[in-house]
């Protein structure tokens, strides 16, 4: 087993490489339009102060659980002629950030809804009645008594999607599943397979651990 992984290291550390594109790519979306999706969504459900915006709310909301709903392989396979006109190719690191991308978004938008309710409505009712904008609201409210909550929710973002990267790997996404696929699976070499779940598993403790001491540090209650 160490002879196939010191012969395959430098394909194991282009796969690390390949993950970590997928994923810096996916979770930059996810943070930035699926952040701002959740925030729409909780500001606009009822008794909330865009709560006029009901239509948007409920159309949103719809978006969101369908989208939620595709098991990842099937949105993967459906998007294909999407992510082709994208980038050209419905295979690699890139075109693999597509649908990954697509998945990510109303993951991550529930996420910081989920989040944001926690909010205590008290504090909102006391920004509120002096005079604050939703806009002041978000910033200065939601963002900062939520910021530990939407850390670990980030983190969850960052765990799942590492796993649906790996996924990925079954239609020539690249990356660690790929490694996996290619090697453990139609090459029967079974060490590799194993080594791969290992440095998945390592992977994903590293997020997690970080992302907790993250959450603790921001936490200021």
């Amino acid at each position: 087993m160490l002879e196939n992984l010191l012969e395959l290291t430098p394909d194991i550390i282009t796969a690390i490489g390949e993950t970590f594109f997928m994923l810096g790519i996916c979770l930059t979306t996810a943070v930035t339009l699926g952040g701002a999706l959740g925030i729409a969504v909780y500001l606009t459900a009822p008794g909330n102060p865009l709560a006029r915006y009901r239509r948007f709310n409920l159309t949103a909301d719809a978006i969101i659980n369908v989208v939620r709903s595709f098991p990842f392989i099937i949105l993967l396979v459906a998007l294909s002629p999407f992510t082709r006109y994208i980038v050209g190719t419905s295979i690699g690191p890139l075109a693999a950030s597509v649908p990954l991308s697509c998945a990510a978004i109303p993951y991550f938008a529930r996420l910081v809804e989920q989040t944001l309710r926690d909010v205590p409505r008290g504090v909102i009712e006391a920004a509120e009645a002096m005079g604050a904008s939703p806009w002041q609201i978000v910033w200065r409210v939601l963002l900062v008594d939520g910021r530990s909550g939407l850390i670990l929710s980030t983190t969850v973002l960052a765990v799942s999607f590492l796993s649906y990267s790996a996924i990925a790997g079954v239609v020539g996404g690249g990356g660690i599943g790929d490694l996996a696929i290619r090697y453990g699976y139609y090459r029967f070499q079974t060490d590799i397979m194993a080594a791969m779940v290992v440095l998945l598993v390592v992977l994903v403790q590293l997020i997690q651990t970080t992302g907790q001491y993250l959450a603790r540090r921001a936490d200021k209650r």
